[in-house]
């Protein structure tokens, strides 16, 4: 038993040790990787005007994709979540919905809660999805009213990924230190079959690396993956 802690133990370290030694400085301190003066200010008004813009643009999308979420389930357009943004402060993140009404009450019936793992829960094929949400899905679509949560400021185009579930690790109280993202060096890393611990480094990564050239580079690749369908489900 003796061995088998301290075998988790070097494990840990070393996981730690390669991502850095900034990133282990800022889990010791609890304060995220200090950015260029002024990096915050340009990217949140670079967030307002991206935003503004792509709700406009998209508007005649939006009617549609209401319409056919209407059409083909009863229920409400959006999907409301409460979700932890910056330092911890709760949020509701809104999504198309696509799933059945009741999805969140019958959670129970397609996985055990109890005996899962990982936060990130992952159902393949899951009989709560509808035919509408599994092409809002593929397409990323039920991602666009976060363009709200961008304009009101709880959520960034780019930065880590607000989750419901707990976290139990150092390094979620780090990724909590800046403003949660619609999208980020995660999502476009394969995410689709990789766990908490493969998110978490990479954000982890993204805090070390980010600037405004980072961030416009992640937003190119995002488009290219949304249009590959890379990582949706």
């Amino acid at each position: 038993m003796a061995e088998t802690v301290v075998v988790e133990k070097t494990r840990e370290a070393s996981r730690l040790a390669g991502e850095g030694t900034a990133v282990q400085a800022a889990i010791a301190s609890g304060h995220v990787i200090p950015r260029p003066w002024g990096y915050e200010r340009v990217k949140g008004v670079m967030d307002v005007v991206a935003a503004g813009a792509g709700l406009i643009i998209t508007l005649p999308l939006w009617v549609l994709v209401a319409t056919l979420i209407k059409l083909n389930s009863r229920g409400p357009v959006l999907f409301r979540q409460e979700r932890p943004g910056k330092d911890g402060k709760p949020f509701e993140m809104l999504k198309f919905r696509t799933m059945v009404k009741d999805a969140e009450k019958r959670l129970h019936e397609v996985i055990d809660i109890e005996d899962i793992g990982d936060p990130l829960i992952r159902v393949e094929h899951d009989p709560r999805v509808t035919g509408v949400g599994h092409l809002l899905r593929v397409t990323s679509l039920d991602e666009l009213p976060q363009l709200i949560n961008v304009l009101r400021g709880e959520m960034s185009l780019v930065g880590p990924r607000p989750i419901s579930r707990s976290i139990h690790d150092p390094r979620n109280a780090l990724r909590l230190r800046v403003t949660p993202g619609i999208t980020g060096l995660w999502q476009i890393s394969g995410r689709k079959n990789e766990n908490t611990d493969f998110m978490l480094s990479k954000d982890m990564e993204y805090l070390e690396r980010r600037s405004l050239g980072f961030d416009l580079l992640l937003l190119v690749k995002t488009l290219v993956a949304v249009i590959k369908a890379d990582g949706a489900r």
